[in-house]
């Protein structure tokens, strides 16, 4: 039996199926353009839950396909407009998931889009800081933000850790 992404139920806040991974490399997964240590152990242990995940970037230092080889991934790191934030949110949108079953991860000005979508959709987009900085704009369009990418990944991994984050009321089970 295949596996459909990973179920998480927030008291007082929703239920997520998460089923697909969206995410930016520079300065989300990369620092100065090399992955960050523990990204592809997490990747292959959500991927093995049946997560599908995709990378989106404008690859700012050109690294992103070396640093990513071999992973359980779809990688989009050429993008054909000058426009990056609304290609994002149209190559998610194109992907025919409900926004609401995807968990997105950003930190530049030009992931505020699909975070913003995602989250009016009641799905986990998560702003990410792993040294090179957030985008305010983009903090502010997050359902939350994590400092480290491992960390972000984590909140999908450890259950309970987007449970503490998100839950508003006590849990009745």
């Amino acid at each position: 039996m295949a596996n459909n992404g990973i179920e998480i139920y927030i008291p007082g806040y929703s239920s997520l199926n998460v089923q697909l991974i969206c995410s930016d490399y520079t300065g989300t997964l990369s620092y100065v353009g090399q992955l960050i240590e523990g990204v592809r152990e997490r990747f292959d242990k959500l991927a093995s839950e049946g997560v599908q995940i995709h990378v989106v970037t404008s690859d700012t230092r050109k690294t992103a396909s070396r640093e990513l080889a071999d992973m359980p991934i779809t990688l989009q790191s050429e993008i054909p407009s000058d426009r990056h934030d609304e290609y994002k949110l149209q190559y998610l949108k194109g992907l025919g998931v409900h926004l609401k079953n995807v968990a997105v991860f950003g930190n530049g000005k030009n992931d505020k889009l699909w975070l913003e979508a995602v989250r009016d959709a009641g799905g986990l987009a998560i702003a990410v800081d792993v040294g090179e900085g957030c985008a305010v704009e983009t903090l502010m369009s997050a359902t939350v933000f994590v400092t480290g990418i491992a960390n972000a990944l984590d909140l999908l991994i450890d259950k309970k850790r987007i449970i503490g984050t998100l839950r508003t009321e006590a849990d009745k089970m």
